[in-house]
């Protein structure tokens, strides 16, 4: 038993996780998460397509290769005994082009690395075996990438939390992180003050700043990343089972424009990356002078933008165009065009940026101390938000 305070900054789906892990493992500790916003999952956690990723991707050793793997299989479990949709639906990493097939191959080396259930390769008949109105030269299936419904998710670890004894606190927004001289930390949020033993900062798109008021460095910046989504109209919706995806740019942290299926039942094509104009920019016009300026005064974001401009312009135009949005994804599925969608919802990806320009693609966090700062937790952090909670726990009482 113990008698800490442990203040959790963040009630997205990792801000949670790591809550729900305490009380969990820690019995007697006094968690608090304060969130800015009414209620949980407000950003991120909930404006994402819901995909439970099987660790395809990531560089065999990377923390996303290890936590993936886990929190598939925990997520997985935990859906079962809370009896949150979860549907094993499966994906296609679909190359149109000859010249795709080069990066399927390292892809697929990369996947089976990382102990990918099921994957197998499939040609142009196996691709319409699995998705009868998709075409291409060649496919990876992976038969155990998952669909769920991650705000649900979210919610259910903070009742886990109060059950515990635990507090989730809403409409609370940090504005200062001190230590005091007698030993712990005050955090700042509004009308209430919390003084902590350790603090575990999970804020998302707003990780950098609440990190730096815990004396953390500047660096990564996060730049904020606004993905659009089409929806596909009810009549064309049965085309698609499942996933159907293309194959990575091995250059950037963004899996390109992809077919989803939802837990209920909708089809979703996107999204695309489009610079936002503020970290919460969910449309065009959500602009904010503030993170304007924390864009344009970053050096890396200068970096990054003469690396890639050419990838830059074709997001706006694809933005601005639904005829131009859907040239892509038509490739993979000619039967869904650009009169078949209709404009949906948006995200935003707190894309971590180093001074250097380089788009910072694990996760990310730093110790300081009794604190503890999430820094960088882009996807699959909602798939692997149950083994991020225990690397993350076992950082905090690591020493």
């Amino acid at each position: 038993m113990t008698d800490e305070t442990v203040g959790i900054i963040g009630a997205g789906i990792v801000g949670l996780a790591i809550g729900r892990e305490i009380v969990r493992r820690r019995p007697g500790t006094r968690v608090v998460v304060l969130e800015k916003e009414p209620g949980p999952a407000a950003h991120q956690t909930g404006h994402n397509s819901g995909v439970v990723h099987a660790g395809i991707y990531y560089p065999p050793g990377s923390l996303k290769a290890e936590l993936c793997t886990r929190g598939r299989l925990l997520l997985r479990e935990f859906c079962a005994e809370r009896g949150i949709a979860y549907d094993q639906c499966g994906k296609l990493v679909v190359a149109v082009r000859a010249d795709e097939q080069g990066r399927l191959d390292d892809l697929e080396k990369r996947a089976l690395a990382n102990g990918v259930p099921g994957l197998r390769r499939v040609g142009p008949e196996g691709i319409r075996e699995i998705e009868p109105h998709a075409v291409g030269l060649a496919a990876l299936h992976s038969p155990e990438t998952a669909i769920t419904d991650f705000p649900a998710i979210a919610a259910a670890f903070a009742d886990d939390i109060r059950a515990a004894g635990g507090e989730v606190h809403y409409n609370f927004e940090v504005t200062g992180i001190l230590l005091e001289a007698a030993g712990g930390v005050r955090i700042v949020a509004g009308r209430r003050d919390l003084i902590a033993d350790r603090v575990v900062v999970c804020a998302g798109l707003h990780s950098d700043r609440v990190a730096e008021l815990a004396g953390d460095s500047t660096e990564p910046r996060i730049v904020p990343f606004r993905g659009e989504y089409m929806r596909v109209r009810p009549e064309k919706a049965a085309l698609v089972r499942g996933m159907i995806y293309p194959v990575p740019d091995p250059r950037y942290p963004f899996l390109g424009v992809h077919f989803t299926r939802r837990v209920d039942g909708v089809v979703e094509v996107g999204p695309n990356a489009v610079l936002a104009g503020s970290r919460e920019g969910y449309t065009r016009t959500d602009v904010s002078l503030r993170d304007l300026a924390g864009i344009v005064s970053w050096p890396g974001t200068w970096q990054m933008a003469r690396r890639h401009w050419r990838t830059g312009v074709k997001e706006v135009l694809g933005s601005l165009s639904k005829r131009r949005y859907m040239a892509e994804a038509t490739r993979y599925v000619p039967e869904i065009g650009p009169a078949d969608v209709v404009r949906a919802g948006s995200g935003v990806r707190a894309q971590a940026l180093d001074r250097d320009g380089a788009l910072v693609d694990d996760f990310r966090i730093h110790r300081l101390g009794s604190i503890t700062a999430v820094r960088n937790a882009p996807s699959p952090a909602a798939t692997s938000s149950l083994a991020i909670a225990e690397h993350v726990v076992d950082q905090v009482w690591s020493s």
